[in-house]
């Protein structure tokens, strides 16, 4: 199996990245329609953070194809797919914060441009030039994986203190922590493995999965 997939890892990965993008779609074209039944702010942010997920996997896994000829030279396919991954982390992990940063009744006008996702921009663009000049993933990995746990922990928390949503937070807090186990695996089989294919192949399984569940918690948020 695994010597198959990496025999055709052009059509795997565009297999996966259809996959992958067509998941985050569904995820953020549902939350749009729990956010306009509910009117709950976070989930604005949550509905940005899959936008922001399907862009970069569309960047990377068909503007960057050697298939295609790599549309884009791969300096530009990893400072735009970088900058997306970053800031879906973000908005996911603010999703959970907004309520300690804006008010009731005092909500950002837009979702994608107010001073806390402003700076979450200009963070992020810090972030993706400095790994840009490095020639390395490092920041963007240490970023998501303090992100990740610190999700992780807020999930965990909401979890407990919140009964009546528990189903939905625990298939959150469970992609969390699956969420937080791939950005690790990510980052040791970049900087010990070399980017080994049988390594890539699991991670690719495990955040197929990780989407999978937040889907599924989405379905049943909006039954």
């Amino acid at each position: 199996m695994y010597k198959w997939i990496i025999e055709n890892r052009e059509i795997f990965k565009i297999f996966y990245g259809i996959l992958i993008t067509l998941i985050c779609t569904v995820i953020a074209v549902q939350a749009d329609r729990l956010f306009r039944l509910s009117l709950h702010q976070g989930i604005r942010y949550f509905r940005n953070s899959f936008l922001f997920f399907a862009l970069a996997f569309i960047t990377r896994f068909f503007f960057g194809l050697e298939s295609l000829g790599g549309i884009f030279p791969y300096p530009i396919i990893k400072f735009v797919f970088e900058f997306f991954i970053i800031m879906a982390g973000f908005f996911l992990l603010y999703s959970l914060l907004w309520r300690k940063i804006e008010t009731e009744g005092k909500n950002y006008f837009s979702s994608l441009f107010n001073p806390i996702i402003i700076l979450f921009y200009l963070v992020t663009l810090s972030i993706v030039i400095l790994d840009y000049f490095s020639n390395t993933y490092f920041l963007m990995f240490l970023s998501q994986i303090i992100v990740f746990s610190t999700a992780l922990i807020i999930s965990i928390t909401n979890q407990f203190k919140n009964e009546k949503r528990s189903k939905f937070l625990k298939f959150y807090s469970l992609a969390m922590l699956l969420s937080l186990g791939g950005w690790i695996l990510n980052a040791l089989v970049a900087k010990y493995l070399e980017w080994n294919h049988i390594f890539l192949i699991n991670i690719y399984a495990i955040n197929i999965i990780i989407f999978l569940l937040i889907l599924c918690g989405v379905i049943k948020a909006m039954r």
